[in-house]
Parts: C-alpha cells; structure tokens; sequence
C-alpha cells in the first residue's frame, strides 16, 4: 500500500477585500456555511481563533445523516495575508496530518487567493479534493463577494 500523501493547489480571484476573505476563514458562523462540499452540512464545535488554537469541525452527509470530523490547529494567522493551519480527521482509516496555507493578496478587483493543502492521506484520491474545494470556493464566493449594505 502507498504511503505517499498528495498535494492539491488552488488559485482564486474574489471580488471582495482581503479583510472579508480572512473573516470567512476565521468566522465560525461563515466556515459553517462555505466550507462543507455540496450535499453536507458543517458544524463547528468548539472554536479559538490564535496561533495554537484552532477548530473542530463536523461534516454530515444531510442524505443519509453519516457524519466525519476533524480538528484544525492554527500554525500561523496573520490578519488579511496568511492562515495555515494543520488538519486532522478523527478516522483511522485517515492517518496522519494535512497542512493547509491559505495566502491573500489584495489586487485591482479584490482579492487573490492561493490555498495549499498538503500531505493528504494517500487513500483520498487528490481530484477528489480538487472537487471538493471547487466547490467550497464557490460557496465561499457567494458568501464575500455581494456587497449588501446594511439597513438603516
């Protein structure tokens, strides 16, 4: 059996400011709604946004009601620019540990951002995690690029 862990590399460009992209990577309230694939729901369990603290974090199938976790540790925060954080599953089958740096830089029309997720374990195929950022990228898109003033 190959132990070899895979790498997955995105690249996005959101129409919204850096201080809204970081806010969706630190918010529980936003990784809740953005972050779960299509057909999950996500619940955060207990959340402390400091290097050395972290999240963890429920993801359930709203189909069939089977549910994963998993525990995320903050490694390096910088406000706006940098989150990387360390990602364990809490499955055995799913040894080992991910680490995901997340980079936002301001541009003309918002904000580009580069996400590198590394050391996935050897048994999940890497388009699937391609897959499964595609589409939370999307419904993190939907969630920082409106700009919806508030009333009154």
């Amino acid at each position: 059996m190959s132990h070899t862990t895979g790498t997955v590399r995105l690249h996005r460009v959101l129409k919204a400011p850096a201080e809204r992209v970081y806010k969706a990577f630190t918010d529980r309230s936003a990784l809740e709604y953005w972050l779960p694939p299509y057909g999950f729901t996500g619940t955060v369990h207990e959340m402390d946004v400091r290097v050395g603290g972290g999240y963890r974090m429920s993801f359930t199938n709203f189909g069939t009601g089977g549910s994963h976790s998993f525990t995320v540790e903050f490694v390096e925060l910088t406000p706006n620019e940098r989150i990387r954080h360390t990602d364990r599953f809490e499955d055995d089958s799913l040894p080992g540990e991910m680490t995901v740096t997340i980079d936002l830089k301001p541009v003309a029309c918002g904000t580009e951002l580069h996400i590198v997720q590394e050391g996935i374990p050897a048994v999940i195929p890497e388009e699937m995690c391609y897959l499964g950022w595609q589409e939370s990228l999307l419904q993190l898109a939907m969630l920082v690029e409106p700009e919806i003033p508030d009333n009154g």
